[in-house]
């Protein structure tokens, strides 16, 4: 399996931390963020990874040319000239991720004790072009699932706007929230007809019409978005208690 670490984001919601850095190298337990996320995929016994920059990219390229990853090959996907939000992020990294091994994707700000294993597993065995780690937690936009957890549409719970891409199935959706982290398999290029700049999950609401986007619900210990400086603040703790 390859991965992909979405590092390219501009960190406003921490930006008392991000004026001078990039919130991959916003430190957490003593470490970067993006550090945390390497760690992560290696522990899976991932040795491909692309890592896409754009906020103080000379930052990020200069901590891995001097950070030792033994055995790992790391690509970077270089969007300085435009940030292309995760969908054009994923398309732009395509040339390093091609091939016949799913692709893990991972958020740079998320940290979780999910088996990763576990995950890929159940990826493998559903058929699914993408999984979606969702867990029901409070958030106001949610993906809605139908009963077999194929992707229906999605809900701003705040302002009622909505994305339909199941409408039989739409009205007994579930919702859940996504975590960040998802498998997809390198077939999904040849389905992208975006171009530059746009989000995954539009991309995925458009292929739920036809594909199998399947959610796989977590119901891990720890998981938490480290976007925002009390998440963070949290985490610190949670890593003291040696987690």
């Amino acid at each position: 399996m390859k991965a992909l670490i979405f590092a390219a984001g501009l960190g406003t919601r921490l930006k008392e931390h991000t004026s001078d850095k990039p919130k991959a190298l916003v430190q957490l337990a003593g470490k970067p963020l993006l550090q945390h996320a390497i760690e992560k995929l290696i522990s899976h016994q991932i040795t491909d990874i692309t890592i896409n920059v754009f906020h103080f990219a000379d930052q990020v390229i200069s901590f891995l040319e001097n950070q030792s990853f033994p055995g790992i090959t790391i690509h970077i996907s270089d969007e300085r000239e435009e940030l292309l939000d995760t969908g054009g992020g994923l398309k732009k990294a395509e040339t390093f991720l091609t091939g016949s091994e799913p692709i893990m994707i991972y958020n740079v700000d998320v940290i979780s004790n999910l088996d990763l294993n576990l995950l890929e597993r159940h990826h493998l065995t559903s058929g699914s072009l993408t999984t979606l780690v969702v867990r029901k937690r409070e958030t106001s936009r949610y993906l809605m699932f139908d009963q077999h957890l194929q992707l229906a549409g999605w809900k701003n719970f705040d302002n009622s706007e909505t994305k339909i891409c199941r409408e039989d199935k739409f009205a007994n959706s579930v919702p859940y929230a996504f975590s960040g982290i998802q498998i997809v398999q390198p077939e999904i290029f040849k389905l992208i007809t975006e171009t530059g700049k746009f989000p995954i999950m539009d991309l995925y609401l458009r292929l739920a019409q036809t594909e199998a986007i399947h959610g796989f619900v977590d119901n891990s210990s720890i998981w938490m978005d480290l976007g925002k400086p009390d998440q963070l603040q949290k985490a610190e703790l949670l890593f003291r208690k040696n987690i």
